[in-house]
């Protein structure tokens, strides 16, 4: 399994972070660290990094529209805009994946908020390749109230649709603040079970607001965090959960940057095989174009030792040897059609075993062929079998007997 770094912005300090690396399964790929961005940066490596930004600048809540792509993107705005006091047109909207109800997550964040974070992270050399909510991180247990106690503050989801952060506060009063510890609440469809997770160094702090929930909900489980609460939140965040604020405008650049960077390497030596093999291409047409300069210029100096009084200049050889030939009363077209006739007469010769060729001659285009065969219509047969090529017309000249086989003359020449 890849591992991926999970880096989590520090609360109102965002050029310093916490960050631990995991593999896709959650599992823990080394010790958690802390420090300046640039230190993150240079503990990523080639690894992808998922970063966590502060809970409290990020709205998480649940919406019934069944619109999907750009027309989902249209409608966010108008169904959030009773639950938001910012003008919208200054908000981001990012959805995530639809639950199995039909109901869909939503996150929302300013825009300056968000362009902050991706201008630090990109200064100090972090290209995320997610942008999510700190207590996304937290999971959500169906029928389970759940806890992430920090010393920053708390975590809350309920197992269905209400999460938020509440800086600066116990787990008790966050409880009280949600609702759920009213004698009203208790209507049987509020969970009454409570999964809290707490930082270690805390634990003794909050004794008391254990010992009251106790007394007030069904059941707590509290479970201690040694190393804090981000290798909790990484755990989560590393099967794919929570809702990417890397979307729309965010999100088209880094999806295409994020497809490439695991291919950068290849599409290198691709780009330099291409060179190289550009490279070759260019000094083999440089090396044939001097040959066929130095071909030529033995050509001319040839040429002009056999005929002194010819001083053109001689940018054709094939041209110029075609036109002695002209000039001598041969023809340049004698292959192109002796040749292929030879190749019609031998497969009408093979056809009819009995006939023997005696002689060939070519001139000016016309094959006169002498052939032994048994009888006279042998040669016909022979004949038609060349007229069948289509391209050859042949004729009988002559016909003589000589002793118990006819000794004959066809002529062959190029049809019409």
């Amino acid at each position: 399994m890849s591992d991926i770094l999970v880096l989590r912005l520090d609360p109102g300090h965002d050029d310093s972070a916490s960050w631990t690396a995991v593999d896709t399964s959650g599992a823990r790929r080394g010790n958690p660290g802390s420090g300046t961005l640039a230190e993150a940066a240079a503990e990523a490596g080639e690894r992808p990094v998922v970063v966590l930004v502060p809970g409290t600048d990020v709205l998480t809540t649940v919406v019934d529209i069944p619109a999907r792509g750009a027309r989902l993107a249209a409608a966010l705005p108008f169904a959030l805009e009773d639950q938001l006091a910012d003008d919208v047109d200054k908000l981001h909207f990012a959805a995530g994946k639809r639950r199995e109800d039909g109901r869909l997550p939503v996150a929302v964040v300013a825009r300056d908020r968000l362009d902050a974070w991706l201008s630090t992270l990109r200064a100090a050399g972090i290209m995320p390749s997610r942008v999510v909510p700190e207590n996304h991180g937290l999971a959500v247990v169906p029928n389970t109230l759940s806890l992430l106690v920090t010393a920053d503050g708390v975590m809350y989801n309920d197992g269905d649709e209400t999460a938020f952060v509440l800086p600066d506060i116990g787990p008790a009063d966050a409880l009280a603040a949600t609702g759920v510890l009213q004698p009203a609440a208790d209507d049987g469809d509020t969970p009454r079970h409570l999964l809290a997770y707490c930082d270690a160094a805390l634990g003794d702090r909050y004794e008391r607001d254990w010992a009251l929930l106790r007394q007030e909900l069904d059941g707590v489980d509290v479970r201690l965090l040694p190393d804090g609460a981000l290798p909790r939140l990484a755990t989560t965040i590393a099967s794919g959960a929570g809702v990417n604020l890397l979307q729309g405008p965010y999100g088209e650049k880094r999806q295409l940057g994020g497809w490439l960077h695991p291919w950068r390497y290849a599409a290198a030596l691709l780009i330099a095989l291409a060179a190289v093999g550009l490279v070759s291409k260019v000094t083999d047409y440089v090396q044939l174009k001097a040959e066929q300069a130095s071909l030529q210029e033995q050509f001319a100096t040839e040429y002009r030792r056999l005929r002194p009084a010819d001083q053109r200049n001689i940018a054709d050889p094939v041209g110029t040897v075609n036109s002695l030939r002209r000039s001598r009363g041969a023809t340049t077209e004698g292959p192109q059609v002796f040749l292929p006739s030879l190749a019609s007469l031998a497969d009408a010769v093979a056809r009819n075993d009995t006939v023997s060729v005696e002689a060939i001659s070519y001139r000016a285009g016309v094959i006169d062929v002498r052939l032994s065969a048994p009888d006279i219509p042998t040669l016909d047969r022979v004949v038609q079998a060349i007229d069948a090529s289509g391209r050859f017309a042949a004729s009988l000249q002559s016909a003589d007997n000589v002793g118990d086989r006819v000794s004959s003359r066809i002529q062959i020449k190029e049809a019409g």
